[in-house]
Order: C-alpha cells, then sequence, then structure tokens
C-alpha cells in the first residue's frame, strides 16, 4: 500500500499548495488585473465549477473506477495553472480558474474512491490523517513562497512553477491505478436528472452571487433565479434531509458544508484584510494563513490516531472554527498579527472535523455508493465554500474599498453566524437506533 499511499499524498499536496499560494497572492492579482470588484470570484469561480464536476464524476468513478477519471482530472487542472498564468484580464483569469476548479472536482472525487477501495475501514482515519498530513508542507511554506514569488517573481509563477510538478505525481499514480479492482457489485447508472440538477445547482449559484453584486433589478432577478434553481437542483444532489438536519449521513453532508463554508469565506479575506488595513507585505499575510494550516495540519494528527469516537472530534471541532471565526473577524480590526492566534483556533477546529467527517461518510456507505456519497460530501464543500466567499466578496465589494474594515467586520458576524449552524447540525450525526 505503500505507492497508492505516496502517490495519493503527492498529488493532493500539490493541489493544496496551490490552494494555500493562491489565497496570498489574490490582493496582487486583482490589483494588476483591475479586478478587485470581482475578488470573490476568484475563489468562488473554482468552487463553482469543482462542484458541477464532483457531480459528474461521482458516477463515472463508480462505474470505470478512479484511474481515468483522476488523469482526466489533473489534465484539466494543468491546463487551468498555464490559463492562470498567462491571463491578460481579471475574466480570463476566472476562465482559468474554472478550469482549474473543473480538474479538481474529478481528482478529489477519484481520490476518495481510491482510498475506499485500496484500505480496510480501519485504516481509513490514518489515510485521511494522512491527506491532512499533505497540508502540511504547502501550510509551511505555499503562503510564503506565493508571497515571495509573487513579490519578486511575479504572481504568474505561482500557477506557472507547478505545472511541471504535477506530471511526476501523476506518473506514480499509473501503476496503482492500473491494479485497482472494481466495484464488486456494478453500480445503478446516474439518471439523466441528475445531471441536470447538478447545472441548474452550478448556475443558480453563479446567477446567484453575479446578482449580488449587481444593484437594482439585476439584484432582485439574480437572487431570485439563483435561488429558484438551488431549490430545484440541491434536493437531488444531497441526501434526503440534508437541508432538514435529518440524523445520520445527511447531517454529515450539512456540517461539511456549513463549516467548509464559513472557514474558507474567512480565510480568502484574511490577506486582503492585512495587506489593506494594516499593509502587511503577501508574505507577511502568508504567515498568518501559514499558521492557521499548521493547526489543522496539528488536529488531524491528533484526530486520526485517537480511538474516540468521531462525532466527539466533529463536535470539537465545530465549536472551534466558530471560535475562530468570530475571533479573527475582531482581530483583523485591531491588530494584524493578533489574527494570528485566531486563525490557529479555526485551523484546529477544521483538522479535526474534516478528517472525521470522512470517515463517517464512508462508514456509512454501500461500496457502490461511495462515488455518490463521496461527490455529495464535495458538493456540501464547494457549495458551501462558493456561496460564502461569494456573498463575503460581494458585501465588501459593496461597501468600498474605503470602508473595507466594516464590510468584513459584517462579513465575520454572518460567517460566524452559518458556523453555528453547523454547530447544531453536528448533534445530529447519529442515528436514534445508533446512539440508543
Amino acid at each position: 500500500m505503500l505507492l497508492p499511499t505516496l502517490g495519493i499524498v503527492l498529488v493532493v499536496t500539490l493541489l493544496a499548495f496551490e490552494a494555500m499560494a493562491v489565497g496570498t497572492v489574490m490582493p496582487l492579482t486583482a490589483r494588476d488585473l483591475h479586478g478587485l470588484s470581482l475578488y470573490g470570484w476568484g475563489f468562488s469561480a473554482t468552487l463553482i465549477a469543482s462542484l458541477l464536476t464532483t457531480v459528474l464524476a461521482g458516477g463515472w468513478v463508480d462505474r470505470s473506477g478512479p484511474a481515468r477519471p483522476l488523469l482526466a482530472g489533473l489534465a484539466l487542472f494543468v491546463a487551468g495553472l498555464a490559463v492562470a498564468g498567462a491571463a491578460p484580464t481579471m475574466w480570463t483569469f476566472i476562465g482559468a480558474r474554472t478550469l482549474q476548479g473543473l480538474g479538481v472536482g474529478v481528482a478529489m472525487v477519484a481520490v476518495y474512491v481510491l482510498i475506499a477501495r485500496v484500505y480496510p475501514e480501519e485504516l481509513r482515519p490514518r489515510v485521511f490523517a494522512a491527506l491532512s498530513a499533505a497540508w502540511v508542507l504547502p501550510s509551511l511554506i505555499g503562503p510564503a513562497i506565493g508571497g515571495i514569488v509573487a513579490q519578486h517573481a511575479g504572481w504568474r509563477w505561482v500557477f506557472l512553477g507547478l505545472i511541471p510538478l504535477v506530471v511526476p505525481a501523476a506518473a506514480l499514480l499509473v501503476p496503482a491505478l492500473r491494479d485497482m479492482r472494481p466495484a464488486e457489485r456494478p453500480p445503478a447508472r446516474t439518471k439523466p436528472s441528475r445531471y441536470v440538477a447538478a447545472v441548474a445547482v452550478a448556475g443558480g449559484a453563479g446567477v446567484l452571487l453575479y446578482g449580488l453584486q449587481h444593484p437594482g433589478l439585476v439584484l432582485v432577478v439574480g437572487v431570485a433565479a439563483g435561488l429558484v434553481a438551488l431549490g430545484f437542483g440541491l434536493p437531488k444532489m444531497l441526501p434526503a434531509g440534508t437541508m432538514r438536519f435529518r440524523r445520520g449521513l445527511p447531517s454529515v453532508v450539512l456540517v461539511r458544508g456549513m463549516l467548509s463554508g464559513a472557514f474558507f469565506g474567512m480565510d480568502v479575506f484574511i490577506p486582503l484584510a492585512l495587506t489593506s488595513l494594516h499593509k502587511f507585505s503577501p508574505a507577511e499575510a502568508g504567515v498568518v494563513l501559514t499558521l492557521g494550516g499548521l493547526g489543522w495540519s496539528a488536529a488531524s494528527q491528533v484526530q486520526g490516531r485517537s480511538r474516540r469516537p468521531r462525532q466527539f472530534f466533529v463536535r470539537l471541532g465545530a465549536v472551534l472554527v466558530t471560535a475562530g471565526i468570530a475571533a479573527a473577524a475582531v482581530a483583523v480590526q485591531v491588530s494584524g498579527w493578533a489574527a494570528a492566534p485566531a486563525w490557529v483556533l479555526g485551523g484546529a477546529g477544521m483538522g479535526f472535523a474534516i478528517g472525521s467527517l470522512s470517515v463517517l461518510m464512508l462508514n456509512d456507505s454501500p461500496e457502490d455508493e461511495q462515488g455518490v456519497n463521496s461527490a455529495s460530501l464535495q458538493i456540501a464543500d464547494n457549495l458551501g465554500s462558493s456561496l460564502f466567499v461569494g456573498a463575503s466578496g460581494a458585501l465588501v465589494a459593496a461597501l468600498g474599498t474605503d470602508r473595507m474594515g466594516t464590510g468584513l467586520a459584517v462579513a465575520g458576524v454572518l460567517l460566524t453566524a452559518l458556523a453555528a449552524v453547523g454547530v447544531l447540525a453536528a448533534t445530529r450525526l447519529t442515528t436514534r437506533s445508533t446512539t440508543s
């Protein structure tokens, strides 16, 4: 099992490096391309695209196995890096980020199924801990290196410089993927209605966020149309009862979406706050994100090696994420460096919760539904993050750069409240028959 473990960790490390570095360089990118009003779209476009391909990949991976989807996803990711590095305008850059999201969505579902097919149930907590460990190096050097590269070589090389590293990581996975066994029971073919729902959810999220950034009639029509599309598509994308806090898998998915959305909704604006309000350099702002990533990785290692129930760590993590977001929202108003301990707290909460939620999802999934349920978990991740980041970005943009502190404070209150919903849902992770 050494070879697949090494390949998985290397792939996730590269995806993590890009995710960590882009948050640091986005303030420079947006200013250079004259697109500060589109700042949130630099993240939301990736997440919405990832959401769409996550749905499409779930059935594909269940039917064909993880090999071809994983390699195709990595190829799309590389194409997105190339276009981002050459982007002449902010809209081109957003298109490149969309390509990256398409690739990441496919690749991550394939990675989840690869883990489920290769490792026995008792080893999965350690494997997901290893995935979080794959964030350690990017967390240590990703934001700072991204800031240094952006300052001295240009932000474009943060994207272009990753391309030569993806190819050997993919090549390392090929022998392991070639030996992958198919599912013992062939899965049912994905219904066409699920594809329609996927387009409705992705399109609805995009229309809603577009409407939030434009006043007047566009705001009303965009938000209304987006909510209608989400209302149509989400019930077909998520486990039944997710939005009603139904016990078991539905609440696992709901907690994942709320915590990811709230955490990353704050995470992407910390560098903007530090560089705008406190005149941090990109490298200095990256240090704060680095410390949050280290808190995430350390907590993930603790939960991965503990024999405590997974539900305990999800509840603990949800409380810490909520507290970390609230503390960071206050800290960035007072002192840039005060945000660092707050974000360690928030990162630790994610480390405790995310891996444990992944284990609970796989444990509740028959083999022929692992791809679909992995997709549901990724949908919750991406939809929560894209909507919360986009809404926060629209709020900050509406108030303008001269009132950025106020906008970030209001966004912090909103994100804290949304994380608190995750705390509530975390009390309903098991069925009554399981807890009795």
